[in-house]
């Protein structure tokens, strides 16, 4: 930190430090001695960039944020504490600078005006002199959505008087950030909800750390509990910085999450005489390095996770998505570990007579204590299925009853590789491939007409209010969890900080009215990547033999009444 000789000679005149050297404002620090040649305001202008780009200005103001370790942003924020009162204007800069500054010292700096990944800021900087020190700068408080462009409030601190929920963790583990929004979590425009794009992009914002550091040993929000999607902050106190195409908000103040959303233990209760369920088990490979695991060390507590899950999740039989297509070698490898758990035969799996040529296909295990399988298991030799469906009767396993059908389904991703003509996305939220879905979905109602009391379940990538999901229920089927799960718990899946209904319990006219009940357990989506199986990025401490992050998918599972 450099301080003008002249500058405290006057500030030991002016009484403003004790005997001591301590320093003990006792009146307004005196103006830097050099005169600022342009006012923070201007440097930021009234439009998205710099107008005094490439230039050497020297600016006035008061530290409202200091990051300038080797770990952080290595520079400190400024704000002017005379505003302009243009609303148009930010009085608010970045400095890019480790000369030693503290929050509250009036310091001014000189420096390139210049953008960086959107952010306007002084860099390089050749002069930072601190004129005083102990001044506030109160924070501007502020509510999403923002009544004014966020350019207006870039490089000021700011306080968000109002409470905002987690809405995605995805990045935490490796970049300390979360995803906030105002008004709850925010849903999929597709799902069904009401929400648009356009509203949902008002109504988020983006929590940093304040670091530049990758994959940090310390995870913020993972201890001692770990942060959830939907759980809640108020008071959010930071500035408004800019980077990598979003704003964000670096905080002044350590933010703290109430727990509104916490785990939970056990699914909720579904009635009937039989469970069923689906679950995307997210690459369960016995080949290691290829979509799973990569080591034995991964995949021992990525089977550890799973067993878990299924066991907590305790249904008579389970639809499994993104199992090895490697014949029977990856479901006896998890049914093997189910029953060393449950009891030896507890549990038994359906052999796929057609489990086509993809990495990954389904499978499907049940309770063979329970349920006795019906005929055959069938399947599709039509194209247009990438991952052919699995179909098997089944009836319950101590006689009467009526039997039922599964008919275990992972439709299409929305990823648009070698999309092509109706393939391509077509700009309507609904991704890449929707028109493969709906011929899929066409193909599932076509087979199904022809089985007994039909269940369609599986992740069918397709969000409640899509096409493919109405193209089912327009030929008669009847979505499970919009009769029983509150449209505020109906998700399974969160992606771009929005959650959705990609995984979907279907049944049929006459199988509907004996649906007792249905649920979608959230012990994935809410949970935060960092504590999956992987261990190349995670902290070892994170990791727990537990359901939660099993997967990126919640299994979803119905109640039926079969006698």
């Amino acid at each position: 930190m450099r301080r003008t000789a002249a500058m405290i000679a006057s500030t030991l005149a002016a009484g403003l430090v004790t005997t001591a050297g301590a320093g003990v404002a006792r009146g307004a620090p005196d103006p830097c001695e050099t005169p600022a040649t342009h006012r923070i305001a201007q440097v930021q202008g009234q439009g998205a960039a710099t107008p005094l780009n490439g230039q050497t200005v020297r600016i006035e103001g008061v530290v409202t944020g200091d990051f300038q370790e080797a770990d952080r942003l290595k520079g400190f924020f400024v704000q002017d504490p005379a505003p302009d009162g243009d609303p148009r204007t930010s009085d608010g800069l970045f400095v890019y600078s480790t000369e030693e500054v503290a929050t509250g010292d009036r310091v001014l700096v000189t420096g390139k005006a210049v953008e960086y990944s959107g952010l306007t800021e002084l860099s390089p900087v050749s002069a930072v002199d601190v004129c005083g020190t102990g001044e506030t700068i109160e924070p501007v408080t502020v509510k999403l959505p923002l009544t004014r462009d966020p350019e207006s409030y870039e490089g000021m601190l700011l306080r968000y008087g109002q409470r905002l929920t987690a809405t995605e963790t995805y990045q935490l583990g490796r970049y300390g950030e979360v995803t906030l929004s105002a008004g709850g979590r925010l849903f999929q425009p597709t799902d069904g909800h009401g929400s648009t794009q356009a509203g949902n992009d008002r109504r988020r914002l983006l929590l940093d750390d304040g670091s530049t550091v990758q994959n940090p040993a310390d995870v913020p929000f993972t201890g001692p509990r770990s942060l959830r999607i939907g759980d809640t902050a108020n008071g959010l106190t930071g500035i408004l910085s800019q980077g990598f195409g979003s704003y964000r908000l670096q905080p002044t103040r350590t933010p703290r999450f109430a727990r509104t959303n916490p785990r939970p233990v056990r699914p909720a209760q579904v009635g009937g005489d039989v469970k069923v369920a689906a679950f995307n088990t997210l690459n369960w490979f016995t080949t290691l390095d290829v979509r799973g695991a990569d080591t034995a060390e991964e995949q021992e507590r990525q089977i550890t996770k799973l067993v878990a899950a299924l066991r907590g999740l305790d249904a008579d039989a389970v639809g499994l998505m993104e199992v090895e297509n490697n014949g029977d070698t990856a479901i006896k490898a998890l049914v093997d570990r189910l029953n060393a758990a449950a009891g030896a035969g507890a549990y038994g799996w359906i052999r796929h007579p057609n489990p086509g040529t993809d990495q990954i296909h389904v499978a499907l295990i049940y309770k063979t204590a329970r349920l006795a399988p019906s005929g055959p298991a069938r399947s599709s030799a039509d194209p247009v299925f990438d991952r052919p469906p699995l179909v098997q009767t089944f009836r319950l396993a101590s006689g009467g009853g009526v039997p039922f059908t599964m008919i275990v389904n992972h439709f299409k991703s929305k990823g648009c590789g070698e999309a092509t003509g109706p393939d391509l996305d077509q700009g309507d939220g609904q991704g890449c491939y929707n028109a493969r879905r709906v011929a899929q979905a066409r193909a599932i109602a076509a087979l199904s007409a022809g089985e007994r009391n039909p269940l369609v379940l599986g992740d069918l990538n397709a969000y409640t209010a899509e096409d493919p999901v109405r193209t089912l229920t327009s030929a008669g089927f009847v979505g499970q969890t919009e009769r029983f799960v509150r449209p505020e718990q109906r998700y399974s899946y969160v992606f771009d900080g929005q959650s959705g209904e990609l995984d979907h319990v279907l049944a049929g006219r006459e199988l509907s009215p004996r649906v007792s009940g249905a649920t979608i357990w959230h012990v994935n989506s809410d949970e935060p990547l960092i504590l999956d199986y992987n261990t190349e990025y995670n902290p070892p401490a994170l990791y727990r033999p537990d359901a939660y992050r099993s997967s990126d998918h919640d299994p979803v599972m119905v109640g039926l009444r079969l006698r």
